[in-house]
């Protein structure tokens, strides 16, 4: 310890060290404790730990990267830990009309701010875009009345944006502060899919349409960067991988097959090249997603045999030189069927790189994308009628007035899931809901839609202000 090794080697074998041993670290000696300190290490560990960390800077006046992953990992045990008495349940007033869909503007899970609150957006069958104060229970701002019925909604949290589209196809920028929106388009056809994101270049907004067109915009100006024809019909599935390298686009009619867009070919055109792609050859696709931490690799749930076989099919992508010209190369590394007798899943998550959850039924189902069973859930009595899947939580509702927690956790070879807590819609209300109860979460509040009518949903937003207090 006489001679100390300089910091640039130091901070390569540092780099090597998870959280616990990197505050271990720490406590060597004042020279060792500042070269850990370094925001690159923990700015590393939080990438590695966390697919949703898309963060490359830290806004003036954010924690330092070492403090974000200690108070992220703080307020994912408390959530873990956390028991139905420790959640407060606020519920929205008024006729709000039929609310579909949702998405957080803000949260602690998307934010390096510790102080920044929980803003939910909600579409209303009233035409009307909400934004919702969710540790308050208040709504904090709505739009004016739309000509149309909003149909689809994306939010871009990094930068508190909420986008629009309405059934005749015109596309809004909000936001959640002014009356109008910031940008308005409209495009010639029906809109069924929509993908906002952040990238180096800056944010950018996806739109597909009937015709199995896609289109790239600029951010907030809506400005048209490219447009390509992925097929002959419409575009219901749009997926934008984590590292932003791929786009993934399919549709649901049995005759398509999905492709992967080489994302770069759509951000940055020319015109005369065709944009890089391959087809993935699964017709009817029905659910996608991207693994969180293998930022190439989609797993793709499929029907056979009339609908009646369900089955998953796991690819990873590839830029390759080939002759002279790069091309895009699928290769698929796992794919397997489910038993005819288990009922087909409508809903689908992944985690890690090798993980699959979805609901058959009434129980939840982990299963690697080879097709092993890890883990079986029997925790809903009916029906699971919506699961919500991010890189934290698993969230369960049914039509039986329960939604259920679950947790990613990872130990051992596979990461796997620790149910957490059993939560009521509406505490003592046990009137059936008449459509599809549908929730998601962060890291301090869960948020549930429930229609108890067919002309109105009720708004629940359950936060953990017991737990953060410690339970009494």
């Amino acid at each position: 310890m006489d001679t100390p090794l300089p910091e640039i080697p130091l901070l390569k074998i540092f780099s090597f060290l998870d959280a616990f041993s990197l505050l271990q670290v720490c406590q060597v000696n004042k020279y060792w404790n500042t070269v850990a300190e370094n925001d690159h290490l923990w700015r590393n560990l939080c990438l590695e730990k966390w697919g949703f960390c898309h963060f490359s800077y830290r806004c003036p006046g954010a924690p330092t990267w070492k403090r974000f992953f200690l108070s992220q990992r703080k307020r994912e045990r408390r959530m873990a830990s956390a028991q139905p008495e420790d959640f407060i349940y606020r519920e929205a007033a008024g006729n709000l009309g039929i609310l579909e869909p949702m998405a957080y503007l803000s949260g602690s899970s998307l934010q390096m701010n510790e102080r920044e609150k929980s803003v939910l957006c909600t579409v209303s069958s009233k035409r009307m875009l909400f934004a919702w104060d969710v540790q308050e229970g208040t709504m904090i701002w709505s739009s004016p009345v739309q000509r149309s019925s909003i149909r689809l909604l994306e939010t871009l949290p990094q930068m508190r944006l909420a986008f629009t589209v309405d059934l005749e196809g015109t596309v809004k920028v909000w936001n959640c502060r002014d009356e109008h929106a910031l940008a308005t388009l409209t495009l010639p056809k029906a809109c069924f899919s929509l993908e906002a994101f952040l990238t180096k270049e800056g944010p950018f907004l996806m739109v597909g349409n009937s015709e199995g067109d896609i289109y790239t915009l600029t951010v907030p100006e809506l400005r048209s960067v490219s447009k390509v024809n992925a097929f002959k019909y419409s575009v219901d599935l749009l997926h934008v991988s984590p590292s932003k390298r791929w786009v993934f686009a399919s549709g649901v009619h049995q005759h398509i097959l999905p492709k992967v867009f080489y994302a770069e070919c759509l951000l940055r055109p020319s015109e005369d090249k065709i944009p890089l792609s391959v087809c993935l050859p699964f017709s009817s696709c029905c659910r996608a997603g991207w693994a969180p931490k293998r930022y190439n690799r989609i797993t793709l749930m499929f029907r056979r045999a009339s609908f009646r076989k369900t089955g998953f099919t796991t690819f990873d992508l590839t830029l390759e030189r080939t002759g002279g010209q790069t091309v895009v190369q699928a290769h698929q590394v796992a794919s397997f069927l489910l038993p005819v007798h288990m009922e087909s899943p409508i809903w689908m998550g992944v985690s890690d790189a090798n993980m699959i959850v979805f609901e058959s039924g009434s129980r939840l189902f982990l299963f690697t994308i080879n097709g092993l069973l890890l883990q079986q859930f029997d925790d809903h009595e009916i029906s699971i009628c919506n699961l919500w899947v991010d890189s934290l939580h698993v969230l369960t509702t049914s039509m039986d007035n329960y939604l259920h927690l679950y947790m990613w956790e990872e130990e051992g070879r596979y990461p796997y899931l620790k149910s957490c807590c059993h939560l009521e819609h509406r505490r003592d209300d046990f009137t059936p809901s008449c459509y599809v109860s549908k929730a998601l979460c962060d890291n301090a509040s869960i948020v549930c839609v429930v229609s108890k009518s067919r002309e109105s949903s009720i708004l629940i937003q359950v936060t953990g202000g017991r737990g953060d207090q410690g339970r009494r």
